[in-house]
């Protein structure tokens, strides 16, 4: 359970990860934070939770303009307040992103700690992690950083490593740290792990806003004075808190490792007691996953293992068999189909690189898309048509928009709608229809208490999700939002609806 503090702690969740080496699993416009990976909640949920259970500060989380809806669904579902949601313009790495909740936390309390943790791990044993927490408390009011380190299960290329002397001073917990590597070869990570000096990097910290902010300044001045910039010329836009285009565009992009940590004498670490994973490659997901007598593992799918050991299967929809085959990953997103050897998981970012490389819009969207009214998927398409399959939630509402190349058909199959056609309002029930002639003003409304599900038919001369000329928007979605770029096909739609 959470306690006072005399340094009140202030979680800050990083969501600004794209996961390229889950993929197809994660996208662009769905990074693998708000996948469930591992059960049936996303590690952005557990981030969350985890961080709740030590301190009942609010929390600030810094994430992505185009995921801010995902970020504040996951807050919703986990009955949180965020004391902030700070929209990144750019993806500038942690250094940025760490200093813009330094300086928001800053303004409530001048002697607040930070709790840094990345959205994107999995830690399974809670009370370790509290445990490790309190460990570097008293270090971190000492107005150290404290750097969470994991004690290497094995030599692992992926991870970022970090060199410690001898333990200063056991009654603290801290050990003073001598270097920074990383991702380093798979012989050197192996060195690395038979001299029992070196940690895994965790990417967790803790430490006060005001001493993370003094190091920044004067070991890291340019991005210091952007984010200060940014911050100061910040807007409000419902939930979110909007720093400074300009000035954040202008931020240089480093981690807080090389920003602050390599040249700071401010730095400790103390051991992450608990478990860790980064969940960084296929590979690690398969060795957190629960496996049968043979090795072989799998999420909910539906699967079958006939003369075959250590292999993962991932399958949204299909029946998958492994007949006679090792060491295989086989990953099925319904639009996509990842087959791999595990031990070349890590290069999986290639693979993501090619496609986009080739302009193949599976990099960015998933056939299922969620947006903050539901969500949509696509069904099929062809020459001038498209089919989808929407799902409004209850109270919830689409934009009130109009489109120059298509014309729509709805079906209702699940639940009520209301529909605005131009100046007029309609209701439909199940099995009811109507038709959205081109550049007609309209909107689709769910007024119920259960999900309105229903079939639309776009055709037209382009069908790109691009062409939504949005006139109002409850969500606070801005005219000046960009849709993703997209190849035109039903099955690859950018996230602007």
């Amino acid at each position: 359970m959470n306690q006072k503090y005399s340094n009140p702690i202030v979680p800050v969740v990083l969501s600004g990860g794209s996961g390229t080496r889950l993929w197809p699993q994660s996208r662009v416009t769905q990074p693998k934070q708000f996948v469930q990976l591992i059960g049936e909640r996303s590690l952005f949920d557990l981030t969350v939770e985890r961080l709740r259970e030590i301190s009942s500060e609010a929390p600030i989380v810094v994430t992505n303009e185009a995921h801010r809806f995902l970020a504040a669904e996951e807050l919703r579902k986990n009955d949180c307040e965020a004391e902030a949601i700070i929209l990144e313009a750019s993806a500038r790495n942690t250094a940025p992103a760490i200093a813009l909740a330094a300086l928001c936390a800053l303004e409530s309390n001048p002697e607040a700690l930070l709790l840094v943790a990345p959205s994107d791990h999995l830690i399974k044993d809670s009370a370790a992690f509290r445990q490790s927490i309190m460990n570097g408390y008293e270090t971190a009011c000492n107005d150290h950083i404290v750097t969470f380190g994991v004690e290497p299960a094995y030599a692992e290329p992926g991870y970022g490593y970090i060199k410690t002397s001898s333990q200063s001073n056991k009654q603290s917990f801290a050990f003073s740290i001598d270097e920074f590597t990383e991702k380093p070869s798979a012989d050197i990570a192996q060195s690395y792990v038979d001299s029992g000096n070196y940690f895994w990097n965790s990417g967790i910290f803790l430490m006060k806003a005001k001493v993370l902010l003094d190091e920044l300044k004067r070991l890291s001045p340019e991005i210091h004075e952007c984010c200060d910039n940014a911050w100061q010329d910040r807007q409000m836009d419902g939930l979110f808190t909007r720093v400074s285009k300009p000035a954040f565009f202008a931020c240089p992009s480093d981690s807080i490792d090389y920003a602050v940590m390599e040249k700071t004498k401010q730095a400790k670490l103390v051991k992450l007691l608990s478990d860790w994973s980064d969940l960084g490659s296929w590979d690690s997901v398969y060795r957190a996953s629960p496996k049968d007598d043979q090795g072989n593992a799998k999420n909910e799918s539906d699967a079958f293992f006939i003369e075959s050991n250590n292999n993962y299967v991932r399958a949204d929809k299909k029946l998958v068999t492994i007949l006679g085959c090792d060491n295989l990953v086989v990953v099925d997103s319904g639009d996509a189909l990842l087959i791999s050897q595990m031990s070349k998981t890590q290069q999986v970012k290639d693979v993501v690189s090619t496609l986009r490389t080739n302009k193949r819009d599976e990099v960015n969207n998933h056939a299922r898309v969620y947006r903050p009214w539901g969500d949509y998927e696509g069904v099929d398409s062809g020459s001038r048509y498209q089919v989808k399959r929407i799902v409004v939630k209850p109270g919830e509402k689409l934009s009130l928009q109009l489109h120059h190349h298509r014309a729509e058909h709805w079906t209702v199959v699940k639940g009520t709608a209301i529909v605005t056609k131009g100046d007029e309002e309609i209701l439909l029930g199940e099995n009811q229809s109507t038709y959205i002639p081109l550049g007609e003003v309209h909107r689709l409304e769910n007024p119920g208490k259960i999900p309105l599900e229903l079939i639309e038919v776009q055709s037209g001369s382009y069908l790109g999700e691009d062409d939504i000329i949005r006139l109002e928007d409850k969500y606070g979605r801005r005219k000046d939002d960009k849709p993703i770029p997209q190849e035109a096909s039903v099955l690859k739609m950018p996230q602007n609806r």
